[in-house]
């Protein structure tokens, strides 16, 4: 009964309905394929099945990545060396943002490039791009290809991509090893014991 009253809430108030994308809170995502008053069938993006009782898609939180639009944005994290000029770097991004816009299959080519520094990272200065996209499973091929002609731009500009460094200084000399210390030995081991 539960299942069969969920199935006719979910019917009537038409939050969800056949071809949208959505993914619940206990992580099942997929296109909606079927709607019944029993179960909802989800297509995922793997091309499984997954059926989910009524009851159990009523009680969770669930994200609808159709309404109220099928468009959406996706946010691309990147970074580049502290000697870069930012200005330099925005220009580009923007222009490669505006190529895969209208160049390639599923984005929104009257989507405005959005670029947004915002950290002081250890070995780069991070900022975000914002992507417009047709529908959910878009972004992937989105992001495959404005990475790939981000880099390459970036390389044929002089822009660094830098990569965490970390620097070990070791001292000509002894190497000191740390003394176990078992139950309540507290004390220094002697130079003997060393």
């Amino acid at each position: 009964l539960a299942n069969l009253f969920a199935g006719i809430h979910i019917l009537a108030s038409k939050t969800v309905q056949p071809g949208d994308y959505i993914r619940l809170s206990s992580g099942e995502e997929g296109y909606v394929v079927d709607i019944n008053w029993r179960q909802t069938t989800v297509r995922q993006l793997s091309n499984n099945l997954v059926v989910i009782p009524n009851g159990e898609l009523a009680k969770s939180n669930m994200t609808n990545f159709t309404r109220p639009e099928q468009e959406l944005t996706v946010l691309v994290q990147a970074g580049v060396s502290y000697d870069s000029d930012l200005e330099h770097v925005e220009r580009v991004t923007a222009e490669v943002v505006n190529e895969v816009m209208t160049e390639i299959t599923g984005a929104v080519p009257e989507h405005e490039a959005a670029i947004r520094f915002h950290t002081f990272g250890d070995s780069r200065i991070g900022f975000t791009i914002i992507l417009g996209v047709g529908e959910f499973s878009d972004q992937f091929r989105i992001k495959h290809e404005f990475i790939k002609r981000l880099h390459r731009r970036y390389r044929e500009e002089g822009i660094r991509i830098p990569a965490p460094t970390r620097t070990v200084a070791l001292q000509q000399g002894s190497v000191l090893i740390p003394h176990q210390r078992t139950g309540d030995d507290v004390t220094a081991p002697s130079p003997s014991e060393q």
